[in-house]
């Protein structure tokens, strides 16, 4: 259950209730301005809304007036215990211990299910994320990205999303043609020839050569002495596959899987670009003109010609855009344009970009072109990643050996595990930097939200195997302990964790909602901080401790509530793609 959507509809209901009866105007639209939210001091209750400050701007009343009258409405609810009105007009709302204690045992019995909901109707919907140029291993900075895009992925599902991963190979621009000469010299290198210092614009990295001596030993001397002309086109195949190979591997290493790979250069070759031209062109959205030179740029001894230039200011963008370049090739957004249009024909009216925060001029363009390209009917959201910044201990991560000027991914996953690099990468919102200390994330303190999470999960489990030799021949299964006596959870502190819990349905929802699955984490550390303190009290109170010897009901109801507490962890953590652990070392 929601417990935000059950809450807010008993409310509506009072409220249609009262507009029927002439206790107030008929406001068709008011209910969708309410707002309710989890009360900051729990000492006023579980809920508070707004409801009464609203009608009142809307029809004049008081709203300190109309909250009594709501709050009485609301007090005959046989899940609310409690209604108070609070300064000019706020609803306070407490609702009963056994409301909360069902929660629990729905929790207990969906399992790692529960926060599961239908919010995306089986709707499908196209998450594309990485996209790396195939031109060299993947950084750290394509490892956030990566992470992102499989975590929104994985939360879309669970809301009722049908979900394509997609990963869009950027292989039908110059940068491949570039990899190809490079991939050339480390060929020519494998075959003993001199090729001296990487020419300025090649790709120096050192793992282009092991790609140069997979070619020399598949074909040999054969491209040794062969003009451009002719190894280019066969060289370039030959590096992308051996590029793309890589990449999927450190994809694995991460366990992000896509599931489809979407080739530009094929894009290019089936005459994709064309289609979307010309159906922009049948709108009249093309033109031929020359673009006014940036705010404050003048254009010296330049011949200024006119090129195809798409109306993207239509739809919202502040300039039109050329579809070609100045030597008459289409630019990067004419594929672009393309790619997306093509996307929307396979069935994703509904598509997600995820890029990197270079790209955040080029958000409104591609906004303006799928809104053009599909009538209105297609929508894109880009999430984009800032960059992650490196540390050792405080001090700035050194280079990889291996590229000569960043950090690969496979380094980091290699030093610190996978877990603890898909955890940290959803810490903070994805379009804020990152700082990743080797250091910090491994250190066993709260300051590390990885630890102070998967610390949580293992001391749950470690209440478990307790209770398993404390009380031996008991089914101690999530079933058995729902219907256990939960009406002895009284504490605060008890009926508090339980709330908490109860919120994750609307946590999810509101994520997948906002695109933002950072938002799990921060819940995950929210239920980490509330069960360690209810440990911590239990240490100081006997009265409070998990497992009473001699009191095998109430062990069995704290049982259920750390059950609980491990379940939704658990939850939280698949969609992470993080193991949850169960004993730590």
């Amino acid at each position: 259950m929601n417990v935000f959507s059950y809450l807010k509809n008993i409310i509506h209901v009072v409220i249609a209730d009262l507009m029927t009866t002439g206790q107030i105007p008929q406001i068709p639209t008011c209910v969708n301005r309410l707002s309710l939210e989890r009360a900051r001091d729990a000492h006023h209750g579980d809920f508070s809304t707004n409801a009464a400050m609203i009608l009142g701007r809307m029809t004049g009343l008081k709203p300190h007036d109309l909250a009594k009258v709501i709050a009485a409405r609301l007090q005959n609810t046989q899940a609310i215990a409690d209604v108070a009105v609070a300064g000019q007009g706020f609803i306070n709302i407490r609702l009963t211990a056994d409301f909360w204690h069902d929660r629990l045992r729905e929790i207990l019995n969906a399992g790692l299910a529960y926060g599961n909901g239908t919010l995306g109707a089986g709707r499908r919907v196209n998450v594309e994320f990485v996209s790396a140029n195939p031109t060299g291993p993947l950084h750290i900075g394509h490892g956030r990205g990566a992470v992102v895009g499989d975590a929104l992925a994985a939360l879309l599902e669970k809301v009722g999303y049908a979900v394509t991963r997609e990963y869009y190979i950027n292989d039908g621009g110059t940068q491949v043609d570039v990899l190809a000469r490079s991939t050339y010299l480390r060929y020519c290198e494998a075959l003993g020839e001199k090729i001296g210092a990487i020419p300025e614009g090649y790709y120096p990295g050192a793992y282009l050569q092991p790609i140069g001596q997979a070619l020399a030993s598949r074909d040999g001397t054969l491209w040794l002495h062969m003009p451009e002309t002719a190894w280019l086109k066969p060289v370039r195949t030959f590096a992308i596959n051996a590029m793309m190979n890589e990449i999927r591997k450190d994809l694995e290493a991460l366990g992000v899987r896509h599931d489809i790979f979407f080739s530009e250069r094929r894009l290019i070759a089936d005459g994709r670009i064309d289609v979307a031209v010309r159906l922009l062109a049948e709108h009249g959205l093309l033109y031929e003109g020359v673009l006014e030179s940036p705010a404050g740029k003048t254009v010296k001894n330049k011949e200024i010609k006119p090129q195809v230039l798409f109306r993207a200011t239509r739809f919202g963008d502040p300039v039109d855009r050329p579809l070609k370049k100045s030597d008459g090739r289409w630019a990067y957004f004419a594929s672009d344009l393309a790619y997306h249009l093509d996307k929307y024909h396979r069935g994703f009216s509904n598509m997600i970009d995820v890029w990197g925060a270079d790209h955040s001029g080029y958000v409104q363009r591609m906004q303006a072109a799928v809104q053009a390209l599909t009538g209105g009917q297609g929508t894109l959201d880009v999430k984009l990643c800032q960059m992650v910044n490196l540390f050792d201990d405080g001090q700035s991560a050194k280079m990889s050996k291996r590229t000569g000027t960043f950090v690969t991914l496979r380094d980091v996953i290699s030093r610190v595990g996978r877990d603890v690099v898909r955890f940290m990468m959803l810490t903070r919102k994805s379009d804020a930097h990152l700082n990743f200390d080797f250091t910090k994330v491994t250190e066993q303190s709260r300051d590390n939200p990885v630890f102070y999470v998967q610390y949580a999960h293992a001391r749950a489990c470690s209440v478990h195997r307790h209770a398993c030799i404390l009380f031996q021949d008991t089914d101690f299964s999530a079933q058995s302990l729902a219907i256990g006596a939960l009406n002895r959870l009284t504490d605060p502190s008890e009926l508090g964790l339980i709330r908490i819990l109860a919120g994750w349905p609307q946590l999810v929802e509101g994520a997948a909602e906002a695109h933002e699955p950072h938002r799990v984490a921060y819940y995950l550390r929210e239920v980490a901080a509330a069960f360690h303190e209810l440990w911590n009290k239990g240490q100081d109170s006997e009265e409070l401790r998990f497992l009473v010897l001699n009191d095998q009901e109430l062990s069995m109801a704290r049982l259920a509530l750390v059950k609980g507490v491990a379940t939704v962890l658990a939850s939280g953590l698949a969609v992470f793609k993080v193991e949850p652990v169960r004993e730590l070392r």
